[in-house]
């Protein structure tokens, strides 16, 4: 045993047997106040023990058959990892027709001809004894039927009957367990594990169900391709039948097996020490529950209760010892014992009585600095029997503190949450207990905060330029601060062109690498302040001067002074190109193992033409030397002279090591490996070692050729390894490697998140709450969780409607998340899922929440139909998104002028239920404007907007008409007035009578025209001065002519009004004027041929209604009245397919036309 200690320590590694030490142990603690004892310690020698020989026959079996290889191996302590492998080591493939079963044994559902092979070897591996024992291969051979068909064909006559049978389709059975019942009793907490594997043509499906039950969603898991039912954490709840089904097309078998979960001992409520004083009650409690319920014994320092020496304190009562009065007699160190058949529980408990009068266990004027404005925690460690009661004081003499400006702690800390200026003093700690007081004083300071009260700003430099940062500070005069600049969030380049001052850094000759972030960070002992600032550096201004170039290669390389690890390089600089060199790079090349590959070596000054290098073995180096100014690099001297270094061993490890599991059974190592150069020899190698972290494991190692991964099988799932990897040659072994933590894989997790709850905020967006899964049933390295959630159904609308899933994910250990998006009145479903590495892990129970009410969107549409002169008909479609219960429809309306002016507003609440309305009592020929919106319990929706116009009074306004040619489909209506209603009509004449349609539009509003006088105008004035002479001219002619015998006047008016019916040819060209209906009741006109500027003119001779009436307005009615509104037409020949009709401004604010 240790000296000092409890520690027994059992050493075998000298000698002995570990069977001699096989037993149960047991300490004891003990000393004036009781004894302490231990629960049993049991020691066991692990056994690795070999296979029995035994002579395995060769397994031929026909294809489509059942098939199991047992594999029976020896018991060891503990138990062995079975995995079958073939003679190259590798797994064998396993699917849901080939599988390993629980015992070792390897399962063929039906067997394939690809199955046939001689190496089937079953491995045992001793992980305490590290070891791996081999069972001989075993060989099978699959026949198939048409290999047995030429066996049996070459056997027999021509006349015998030949064939065998083809491979036909089995219904399953179960290969293990066998019968249609069976057993099992697992204990309470454990990992229940039931299995089911079936034979069977075409491969049969497992699956398993619950007897009158479910099966635990959160603990449930499948493996071995559904073949194994495997429930972690089992409790008394999960006791029941589990049924097994095999199933494939040509039916199905089952198997039920009874689960008893027993429970060995749990604590419901373990004893728990007890400090009395003299004079005090107290009771222990030792409650334990079990299956069957295991049964409460005590003893006292050890020894039973029931033997112990009396105290007359003391009464013991089933599971609790209750103590009254207790004297100082009354210590010692109990322990409850719960028992049953599948274990017990030990605790030990003290009972110690003390009469100590208050001890203050803080340091006497201990002293504590805090910043203004943050928390202060003044510590008063205590101890005494009784408990101590504290009270704090500021000053000696203060009065005692209260208030919401401090917090008292149960363990004597008194914290002030917001500490001020005035805070600053003596505070006094008292204890008291019935027996005594004692008081400490310790010492508060409030510090000022350091602040930087002038921070280093934004910067742009030319490159080669200086620039510099301030950083001003102020900080509490007893704090010394400390500043340190960084880069990009790193230290600062080791250049002395960087100078950093007491309150500043300065760049000497800025490059373009210097661009970046800088920050200035400031520590005291107290607390810390940082401020960043960029640099950009661009480009110095060309400025002409001499023509700098790259410099010339050295030349003339020489080795000499050569060593097994060094040599001296010298050259001769090439030309400078006006630039002066600043370094010259040397490389090497490796024709050993990579010829015409060159690597860097290293750099030197400018000024230096010599260098030392420092040389590895086993490498046929070749040098170079390349020149460096300011313009650039030169080309590469020729290469020097080679040089081969002696053999010897590595000098370094591969780099990059890690454990990466690919599989949750197995661990990948894998490295960087080392360069042809870093191998400092031939046959290199490399021992890869590992052990399981945490664990009292040797470490386990082998060594592999040239190689960059290695994978250990086998392993626990996601737990961590220590790991190594050890470079080795031919001439020996590199330095010890360090170590590095890897894991070996992962998993899916096992468990959900628990205790999902949703808060809803608004209409649109919840908050979710998840309690995290705990780290070791993540089985992986945490990623975060998702929460999967989706719209069930709208609360307003019960169709049905395609399901669309929405996944939010949350990085980490967040333990919350929100669901934005959210459509109101809805109800939803979510659940949440933990996610490693290797994916998700189950969903928790779907959580179904409901959002509220929302204001609706706009009406789907707003229709207006069935003008009239003082009605219109409004039709609508409720909203797409009612976001709740409808409870009306709001109604705004005003009339528009023509001047766009609105009139005044209307508004009408309309039933939830209704979908169109008359509106009434309207003016005729006016437009108007509405707004319509929707409305639930929490308000009104976006409106949706219309204009519509009532009819005009037909009575008001006469109609006008135009003929139109038969062949067209359209009519351009030309001279309307903008903002006005029409009212159009087209009719047919034909064999079958009259028809016609009409409809109404309105013109859209006047294009605002800025108004000029033109009476003002010069060009006007010209114009008209132009047109009265050459009217004068006229004049003139005319009268001339006159008196030379024209055409009199009354003969040209005759002619123009001659009988209709008959027209005379006209006297230049000879054509007949056209004919046209008394029904046209348009003026007559004469024929003409049209010009190619498609004008009419008008000859001399026409006259017409201009020299008797009013101008171009005058126009005869149907009933031969005059109207002067009339509005004069052209008509063009038919070919030219356009014809037009203008119109003058209405009487009423509707005009019409037929």
């Amino acid at each position: 045993m240790k000296p000092n200690s409890g520690t027994l320590v059992i050493n075998i590694m000298n000698g002995g047997k570990a069977e001699a030490y096989e037993g149960v142990y047991q300490c004891t603690a003990r000393n004036e106040r009781g004894a302490a004892i231990s629960n049993n310690i049991v020691i066991r020698p692990s056994r690795s023990p070999l296979w029995t020989k035994e002579k395995l026959e060769p397994n031929q079996v026909r294809e489509g058959d059942s098939l199991v290889l047992h594999c029976r191996p020896p018991v060891g302590l503990p138990p062995p990892i079975i995995f079958w492998m073939d003679n190259a080591f590798q797994r064998l493939p396993q699917s849901e027709r080939v599988s390993q079963g629980l015992n070792g044994d390897l399962y063929f559902s039906n067997v394939q001809p690809e199955d046939t092979r001689e190496d089937y070897i079953c491995y045992a591996r001793f992980n305490h004894t590290q070891t791996i024992q081999q069972k001989q291969p075993i060989s099978v051979k699959v026949f198939s039927m048409d290999s047995l068909n030429d066996t049996i064909a070459a056997n027999l006559s021509d006349t015998d009957i030949y064939g065998a049978k083809p491979v036909t389709e089995r219904p399953p059975i179960l290969l293990t367990p066998t019968g249609t019942t069976s057993n099992k009793v697992e204990l309470r907490g454990n990992v229940l594990l039931l299995e089911c594997i079936a034979a069977g043509l075409p491969t049969p499906v497992i699956r398993w169900i619950k007897e009158g039950g479910e099966l635990p969603a959160n603990r449930t898991l499948f493996e071995n391709f559904k073949k194994t039912l495997k429930i972690i954490d089992v409790s008394e709840a999960d006791s029941g039948n589990y049924k097994c089904i095999a199933r494939n097309i040509l039916g199905s078998t089952h198997h039920v097996i009874s689960v008893t979960v027993k429970a060995a001992p749990y604590w419901i409520t373990a004893p728990r020490n007890l400090v009395l004083s003299p004079g005090e009650d107290g009771t222990l409690i030792c409650r334990a529950n079990g299956n069957p319920k295991p049964s409460i014994s005590w003893l006292a320092n050890g020894v039973p209760i029931a033997i112990a020496p009396e105290d007359p304190s003391r009464k013991v009562d089933g599971d609790t010892i209750i103590f009254s009065a207790v004297q100082e007699r009354s210590s010692a160190v109990y322990q409850c014992n719960a028992s049953n058949e599948y274990g017990y529980l030990l605790a030990n408990a003290f009972v110690n009585v003390l009469a100590e009068p208050p001890r203050i266990l803080t340091p006497a004027n201990k002293l504590y600095q805090v910043i203004l404005d943050s928390p202060a925690l003044i510590d008063c460690a205590y101890f005494g029997s009784p408990k101590p009661e504290i009270e704090w004081f500021k000053g000696v003499k203060g009065s005692i503190l209260r208030g919401n400006e401090y917090v008292f702690h149960d363990n004597g800390t008194l914290e002030i949450p917001v500490a001020q200026k005035d805070s600053t003093g003596t505070y006094t700690c008292v204890a008291r207990n019935e027996l005594g007081k004692i008081q400490n004083e310790v010492q508060l300071e409030v510090k000022d905060p350091t602040m930087i009260i002038k921070q280093p700003e934004y910067k742009v430099i030319q490159r080669y330029g200086h620039v510099s940062f301030e950083c001003i500070i102020k900080h509490d005069s007893t704090l010394i601060p400390t500043v340190i600049w960084l880069k990009d969030n790193d230290e600062l380049p080791d250049d002395e062109r960087f100078l950093v001052g007491k309150d500043n850094l300065t760049i000497m000759n800025v490059t373009d690498k210097d661009d970046g972030t800088y920050t200035c960070i400031v520590n005291t002992t107290l607390d810390s302040v940082s401020a960043s600032a960029v640099l950009t550096v661009v480009a110095a201004p060309p400025t002409p001067a001499i023509i700098y170039a790259r410099p010339n290669p050295p030349f003339d390389l020489e080795l000499t002074g050569q060593l097994e690890r060094s040599i001296e390089l010298s050259w001769i600089p090439g030309d400078e190109n006006n630039s002066p060199i600043t370094s010259f790079v040397i490389e090497y090349e490796d024709g050993l193992h990579e010829p015409g590959v060159w690597h860097y070596q290293t750099e030197v000054p400018g000024s230096q033409t010599t260098v030392q290098l420092k040389l590895s073995p086993y490498v046929n180096y070749s040098f170079r030397v390349i020149a460096v100014n300011e313009i650039g690099r030169s080309q590469p001297s020729e290469p020097s002279e080679q040089y081969l270094t002696k053999s010897a061993n590595p000098d370094e490890n591969p780099s990059n090591v890690q454990g990466i599991g690919s599989e949750p059974d197995n661990l990948v190592i894998t490295w960087e490996s080392l360069k042809g150069f870093q191998s400092n020899g031939p046959g290199l190698q490399y021992k890869v070692s590992w052990r399981q972290k945490d664990v009292d494991d040797e470490w386990t190692s082998v060594v592999v050729a040239n190689v960059s991964k290695y994978i250990v099988s086998g392993t626990p799932t996601f737990v961590p390894y220590e790991i190594k990897v050890q470079a080795l040659n031919d001439l020996g072994y590199a330095p010890e490697p360090s170590e590095v933590i890897g894991h070996s894989g992962e998993d899916l997790p096992m468990v959900a998140p628990g205790n999902v709850q949703v808060h809803v905020i608004n209409s649109t967006l919840a908050k979710v709450h998840w309690d995290p899964v705990p780290l070791k049933s993540v089985r992986g390295h945490l990623q975060g969780y998702k929460v999967y959630y989706w719209k069930v159904q709208s609360l307003s609308r019960r169709s049905k409607r395609h399901i669309e899933k929405k996944i939010l994910t949350f990085r980490g250990n967040k333990t919350f998340g929100m669901l934005p998006g959210l459509e109101p009145y809805s109800s939803y479903k979510l659940n949440v899922r933990v996610v490693n590495g290797k994916g998700e892990g189950p969903a928790s129970p779907d959580k179904v929440f409901k959002t509220p009410e929302g204001v609706p969107s706009s009406p789907s549409f707003l229709k207006i139909t069935n003008p009239t002169l003082d009605s219109l008909t409004l039709e609508w479609g409720s909203p797409t998104h009612p976001n709740g219960v409808l409870i009306s429809y709001i109604l705004k309306f005003q009339p528009i002028n023509n001047t766009h002016e609105l009139g005044p507003l209307v508004e009408i609440r309309i039933p939830a239920n209704e979908s169109s309305l008359i509106l009434k009592n309207l003016n005729y020929s006016t437009r108007y404007k509405f707004y319509f919106n929707a409305q639930t319990s929490v308000g009104s929706g976006s409106q949706i907007t219309e204009e519509a116009v009532t009819i005009m009074d037909e009575g008001k306004e006469d109609w006008k008409k135009e003929i139109v040619n038969g062949s067209r489909s359209f009519f351009v209506l030309k001279g309307l007035t903008p903002g006005t209603a029409y009212k159009v009509r087209v009719g047919a004449e034909g064999l079958s009578g009259f028809r016609s349609s009409e409809d109404v539009f309105e013109t859209g509003p006047a294009m605002a025209s800025r108004q000029v006088d033109i009476a003002t105008q010069g060009w006007f004035i010209g114009l008209m001065c132009a047109v009265a002479l050459l009217i004068l001219i006229l004049l003139i002619v005319c009268f001339i002519r006159r008196n030379k015998g024209g055409k009199y006047p009354v003969k040209e008016k005759e002619d123009a009004h001659a009988d209709p019916e008959i027209q005379p040819m006209k006297e230049d060209d000879g054509t007949f004027g056209e004919y046209s209906d008394a029904e046209d009741h348009k003026p007559l006109k004469k024929g003409s041929r049209t010009p190619s500027d498609r004008t009419v003119k008008k000859e001399d001779s026409d006259d017409s209604l201009v020299d008797y009436g009013e101008g171009v307005n005058g126009q005869f009615n149907e009933d031969g009245s005059f109207i002067g509104q009339y509005s004069g037409k052209k008509e063009k020949e038919p070919a030219e397919g356009n014809e037009s009709s203008e119109a003058p401004s209405p009487v009423n604010a509707m005009n019409s036309f037929v």
